[in-house]
């Protein structure tokens, strides 16, 4: 088992040209990963990502690739083109964002052809990501996968059913991985916040009369403010960092006092 600091890492992160994804690529590269590549599919968005960061972390190889790890195929050429770059993945982060369908709604009234999308990028992409990526941790002796859900994992949340039962398979899917790894010095945590301001998301559900009501009663629980992307990726620095080198399994909120989930 190898636990590397963090300036000895090589980092891949999904869903990465905006938001969480590219709030947690930028403090990576503060905190002194050398190696990041970050993963969307608009070409623009992220030639912009990769000038933001480096700006932000001048010395850091920041590289942009699209693809879709929505299919397994797409997870394959993801992982092969950070191995094709930088030789290694140590730190694999999935902030795969939810289709643009995934508005929160009672489930019956979710039109039937939404549904696979919605399972495909709540869980499937996910697992899609760690297989296509776990045989080279393996090969490194050590890592750490840091996958998002939501605490809609541990909560019922009305309107999110599908999302919810999408997330709370991430979550346990990495648990249960975390465990037969652990071997392996590979670590697999889970990250869940709830609404997160300063994002598309936010804005999608918040541009819905259902999803805006049910938001904004949970925005008033948020007794510590509401968390924006800032918020979220310290721990994701934090847990793909030596600090947490005896951290695996574990599910952390981050929703500023929403619930103590």
């Amino acid at each position: 088992m190898k636990v590397r600091q963090l300036n000895e890492c090589t980092a891949l992160l999904t869903g990465a040209t905006t938001s969480i994804g590219f709030e947690s690529a930028a403090q990576l590269a503060e905190a002194g990963v050398p190696r990041i590549m970050i993963v969307g599919r608009s070409e623009e968005r992220g030639k912009k990502a990769v000038d933001a960061i480096k700006a932000r972390a001048p010395g850091c190889d920041v590289r942009f690739f699209s693809g879709d790890p929505t299919k397994y195929a797409g997870a394959e050429k993801i992982v092969q083109a950070a191995i094709d770059a930088f030789g290694a993945i140590d730190i694999l982060v999935n902030s795969i964002p939810g289709p643009s369908n995934g508005t929160p709604a009672p489930f019956h009234q979710k039109d039937p052809a939404e549904l696979d999308d919605l399972i495909t990028y709540h869980f499937s992409a996910n697992v899609y990501m760690c297989r296509a990526a776990l045989p080279f941790m393996i090969e490194r002796e050590g890592g750490s996968i840091i996958n998002f859900t939501s605490d809609a994992a541990k909560i019922a949340t009305p309107g999110e059913a599908v999302i919810g039962g999408g997330k709370a398979g991430t979550t346990m899917f990495s648990r249960t991985i975390a465990l037969e790894q652990a071997r392996n010095g590979i670590r697999v945590n889970i990250i869940t916040p709830s609404i997160v301001g300063d994002t598309s998301g936010w804005d999608r559900v918040m541009a819905n009369e259902f999803s805006k009501k049910l938001f904004e009663k949970a925005v008033k629980k948020a007794k510590l403010g509401l968390v924006t992307p800032v918020d979220i990726a310290p721990l994701v620095v934090f847990l793909a960092g030596p600090g947490s080198a005896k951290i695996t399994g574990q599910a952390v909120s981050v929703n500023g006092a929403i619930s103590a989930a």
